[in-house]
């Protein structure tokens, strides 16, 4: 009689089986709709990340001199697009100087760089805000106190980290000088310079409403 040989499998064998077993139970069919979910599952996490990128932001330049208006609109354009088109306002708290603002909806990072093509004319007053589903950032501009940049959380305010707090803990050693390094980094003296010009298109905006 003859003996038929059987292959007993090694156990790396019998662990790779136990562990993939599933695999071994698909048919060809079933093979193809694991892939094609798979392929589905990489195409929606692309989409998604994609829009999540998407951003929503404000520009709003409180004053500009007249000799700059040309400058800063062809800055903005190389940004935003040369077919936009910026509406400019008499600044009543600065004769000589003009305001305006604007929406977008863009790619997320546009609001650093208006903030950094701006800050390069100095005599300007600005506020650059932009807002993603992951994250927020403000950006404020005097030609007195210079750029200031922040997080904010999803209720506007501003967030700071625990690097900041222990920096300025370790350079300052009084009461009077830690409260003046915290007040910086939450942007306190940015928020009072710009206060008077925020008033001046909110009362603008109270009185169109009120016609």
């Amino acid at each position: 009689m003859k003996t038929e040989q059987v292959n007993t499998p090694t156990s790396a064998e019998r662990r790779f089986r136990s562990k993939y077993s599933y695999l071994f139970f698909l048919s060809a069919d079933g093979l193809g709709k694991v892939a094609s979910s798979t392929r589905r599952r990489s195409m929606e996490r692309t989409r998604n990340s994609a829009t999540s990128q998407l951003a929503r932001g404000g520009l709003v330049i409180h004053s500009a001199p007249s000799a700059l208006i040309r400058h800063v609109e062809w800055s903005v354009q190389s940004l935003l697009g040369e077919n936009l088109k910026l509406e400019w306002k008499s600044q009543p708290l600065l004769p000589g100087t003009f305001r305006t603002s604007i929406d977008w909806r863009n790619t997320f990072g546009l609001g650093a760089k208006l903030a950094s093509a701006l800050r390069g004319w100095h005599y300007l007053r600005f506020e650059v805000r932009e807002e993603s589903t992951a994250s927020a950032d403000l950006y404020r501009f005097t030609p007195e106190l210079g750029i200031h940049h922040a997080g904010l959380d999803q209720t506007g305010s501003v967030i700071i980290s625990e690097h900041q707090v222990v920096a300025a803990l370790n350079k300052n050693f009084d009461e009077d000088s830690i409260r003046s390094a915290l007040e910086n980094i939450l942007g306190k003296p940015w928020d009072t310079e710009l206060e008077a010009f925020r008033l001046v298109d909110q009362h603008e905006s109270q009185r169109l409403k009120a016609i």
